[in-house]
């Protein structure tokens, strides 16, 4: 109740490995709740980047940001925030920022008790020889939100390379969890309530230090 009111601003929402919409539809309809116009992707159950994914997305994404005439927002969950990362670095001018929840986009390939899934599902290896690349901040605003207590990848692997437009955002829960996390939820709240064009490191001060642990006195 207490979270930053939306602008009202297109805001896409990615599943994550073996997920589909149904998955992300309580993450849109708070989205909504607070003002946003939140949409799914529409392509079905994630089997990861298999022909016509890449370009289905891009589609999505320009679509979103042609029928608003604004920028679209992009948050995915696991393997769809690698997606948000990369549709953001290959389409700049249309997006406004990336969250991502849980994204192992820094991770070595197999770093992860999901990797089988995914080369199951997808038909491809894990060793993508994007990876390198993929380390690498997006050239918009950027906020990871992890968990150490993830249970599926690698915590580590979820974070983004320090710059000026990018922070990581801890919070205490579970890789599946954290797109119904209350406490994930405010953070992405607070994001999309930037103003576009603007950014400023998450406020982590006050009554909100007790839920977002400081990085600076962690390992």
């Amino acid at each position: 109740r207490r979270a930053p009111r939306g602008d009202g601003h297109p805001v896409l929402v990615l599943p994550g490995l073996a997920a589909s919409d149904e998955s992300t539809r309580p993450l849109r309809t708070l989205l909504k709740e607070l003002g946003y116009t939140a949409h799914g992707w529409k392509q079905g159950t994630n089997k990861g980047p298999r022909a016509g994914v890449e370009a289905g997305m891009e589609a999505r994404l320009a679509e979103l940001a042609q029928r608003y005439q604004r920028k679209v927002s992009l948050i995915g969950q696991s393997l769809g925030g690698i997606y948000a990362r990369e549709l953001a670095r290959r389409s700049p001018a249309l997006v406004r920022q990336v969250i991502t929840l849980g994204s192992p986009f820094a991770n070595d390939p197999k770093a992860s008790n999901a990797w089988r899934l995914y080369e199951a599902l997808s038909g491809q290896r894990e060793d993508d020889p994007r990876r390198e690349a993929m380390k690498l901040p997006p050239p918009v605003p950027s906020t990871a939100i992890y968990t150490r207590t993830d249970g599926i990848v690698a915590w580590r692997g979820c974070l983004e390379q320090q710059s000026t437009m990018t922070q990581n955002i801890e919070v205490e829960g579970s890789h599946s969890g954290l797109g119904h996390n209350p406490v994930a939820l405010y953070a992405i709240a607070d994001r999309l309530a930037l103003p576009e064009g603007e950014w400023s490191p998450f406020d982590r001060s006050g009554i909100l230090s007790f839920l977002y642990p400081d990085p600076q006195r962690r390992d």
